[in-house]
């Protein structure tokens, strides 16, 4: 079970962490095989899943994944208005934007209550950008020349509403029709059936191309200026490597103590917080001083906090998002072909999430029926995403996974309070629309912390894999670089790959130009047909670890199972145990001993 945390005034875990450390640098002692709750191991997150830090402190992380979000999720309507026609309209912009967090707020609070239960946050998929912009770009749906013209357009006009409300209500119910697979396949227990041929050998490279393939989307923000995002790089790396051991004394207050000072290991918990508020204050510094330029044509002009100060003063205070608000929604055959492409991508990325994610805050490795519970509420994160009208679905966030693994705090109150956050803050659009003001570079230092981490959290995954094995090397090797050249060849060469069927064309572009959909399937199929021993492959030691999880640090039924006790109700029934998206009841415990017994002694 979990250690229960003390959380009056700052007296809790987040202000004596590290203490091993401290204790080594000191002359004290190394001592081995210490557990999360002790929180004296560096490698393990002071804040597990079920652990509550202090209120303060939730919010502080909360608003901190909010802002690890923010230019992931804001990104995909700015994309989308090209396509939509409303490259001259930011109010409708905005309007698009409050809505994808409204809706991600909401499939987030799904995610960790009823769906894998990790601390995971939601947002939109880029998997789906692909097919939405390839849908926009065919000859019926190109944007009219005088759309183009931002004089002659008139965004209250009937006719201009009509032009982007149009292409909006087909997005919608494309991707409405096409996430029904996802909620199929998730709550059938078809992911959950497939993670039993789904060891580290396919999981590694998927989630290290999660990183990887995302290189070129924070190379475009970071080089809008170089010198700023590299000030928000060097920063994070600062507090969370460097500083991370400094106590900053705070006041506190506790009833046993009352008022006192207690001192907290700020630098380490809020890494990416305190590196994004120094670079933009000093970008406002700049921008109020003219230090950067003003011309938008100039290098360095994205630096600048009031780029996008007219979505501040065009944003509503107060506007609920519903569904329909654009209208009934429609259905393109073509583009619901080429969103289930993107949606068979995003569920592959989001198994990957979830094993990272679960990695990263301390949780057993994630049951099967919690795969398809999360992949089943992903699904219906998407239907709702496509009735509400954000162009998008929705997926786990790979960035704030990594966010897990700097700030070492896993619990999954504060992803709860991030989906109220992210509520509020599609509720309440000028208070969203503030935040808008962050520069873009400033994004893109973080977003290359952010993507690093992520790969070396699939690339971890190898360490139960025996990789003195040349069979090992080659699937990982293979797997990799595949998935690294066939879709940069065929992005580069779109012209030799047509069938004469566009919506079969549609299809394979996608997959082929996905690189997390090309390393795992790789993987995957090497790993289970060229010979090899559950030892070689990894997979006895994994499944080791998952017994040593649930019995030395939690439990995995504390983790993934139903909230406030309706997993007990519902295990009271025989037939509960036929239903793929229910937890089981527990094991006997002398039956589950010796299970892991037999495991040590064959790997002996």
């Amino acid at each position: 079970m979990a250690l229960k945390r003390e959380n009056e005034g700052l007296d809790n875990p987040a202000f004596h962490m590290d203490e091993q450390v401290i204790g080594q640098l000191s002359g004290q002692p190394k001592t081995n095989d210490v557990k999360c709750e002790d929180g004296v191991d560096r490698n393990k997150p002071t804040y597990c899943v079920t652990d509550v830090p202090s209120w303060y402190l939730c919010i502080f992380l909360a608003i901190q994944h909010y802002l690890t979000a923010f230019g992931g999720i804001i990104s995909i309507p700015l994309i989308l208005s090209e396509g939509l026609c409303l490259q001259h309209d930011s109010l409708t912009q905005s309007l698009l934007i409050n809505t994808i967090f409204f809706v991600s707020g909401i499939c987030t609070l799904l995610q960790v209550t009823l769906g894998v239960r990790l601390p995971i946050l939601q947002g939109g998929t880029f998997a789906l950008v692909t097919p939405a912009m390839a849908m926009l770009t065919m000859p019926d749906w190109k944007c009219p020349a005088w759309t183009q013209n931002a004089s002659l357009v008139n965004t209250s006009s009937p006719e201009f509403v009509e032009v982007w409300q149009s292409r909006l209500r087909t997005l919608q119910g494309s991707i409405m029709v096409a996430s029904v697979l996802q909620v199929l396949v998730g709550f059938s227990g078809l992911i959950g059936f497939l993670m039993r041929f789904i060891g580290p050998l396919t999981i590694a490279p998927t989630v290290s191309l999660i990183g990887l393939s995302l290189y070129d989307s924070a190379g475009d923000k970071a080089g809008s200026h170089w010198g700023i995002s590299a000030m928000t790089a060097v920063l994070i790396i600062l507090f969370s490597q460097y500083l991370r051991l400094i106590q900053v004394p705070l006041p506190a207050y506790s009833k046993s103590k009352k008022l006192h000072t207690s001192n907290f290991f700020m630098f380490q918990t809020m890494p990416i917080l305190l590196g994004l508020a120094v670079s933009w204050l000093v970008c406002y510094l700049l921008t109020i001083y003219d230090v950067l330029p003003k011309d938008s044509a100039e290098y360095g002009h994205l630096a600048r906090t009031d780029v996008k100060g007219n979505v501040v003063s065009e944003a509503s205070w107060f506007r609920v998002p519903y569904p329909g608000q654009w209208g009934v929604p429609t259905v393109n055959l073509a583009a619901v072909f080429g969103m289930l492409a993107g949606i068979i991508c995003s569920m592959a990325e989001s198994v990957g999430d979830y094993h990272a994610c679960a990695r990263l805050s301390g949780a057993p490795p994630p049951p099967n029926h919690a795969i398809n519970r999360g992949i089943g509420v992903e699904g219906v994160g998407s239907l709702l995403a496509g009735a509400f009208g954000t162009g998008n679905g929705t997926t786990s966030f790979s960035e704030n996974v990594a966010a897990l693994g700097i700030t070492k705090v896993g619990s999954r109150t504060v992803i709860l309070l991030s989906g109220i956050f992210m509520i509020l803050m599609g509720v309440l659009g000028k208070i969203g629309a503030i935040f808008a003001t962050i520069p873009t570079p400033v994004i893109g230092g973080m977003f290359i912390i952010m993507f690093g981490v992520i790969t070396a959290a699939g690339i971890s995954n190898l360490q139960y894999v025996d990789m003195n094995s040349s069979r090992n090397i080659f699937v990982f090797g293979f797997s990799l670089f595949s998935a690294l050249v066939i879709p940069n060849w065929i992005t580069k060469n779109p012209g030799y790959l047509q069938t004469g069927i566009t919506e079969l064309d549609q299809v394979l572009r996608i997959l082929f130009t996905t690189h997390m959909f090309i390393g795992g399937f790789f993987g995957f199929f090497l790993d289970n047909t060229i010979p090899g021993t559950t030892v070689e492959r990894g997979l006895l030691a994994w499944n080791q670890v998952h017994f040593e999880d649930s019995t030395c640090s939690m439990v995995s039924e504390e983790v993934y199972d139903f909230p406030c006790g309706i997993a007990a109700s519902v295990q009271s029934h025989s037939w509960i145990r036929y239903v793929p998206f229910c937890p089981r009841k527990n094991d006997d415990p002398q039956k589950k001993q010796e299970t892991a017994d037999a495991l040590q002694s064959t790997r002996v």
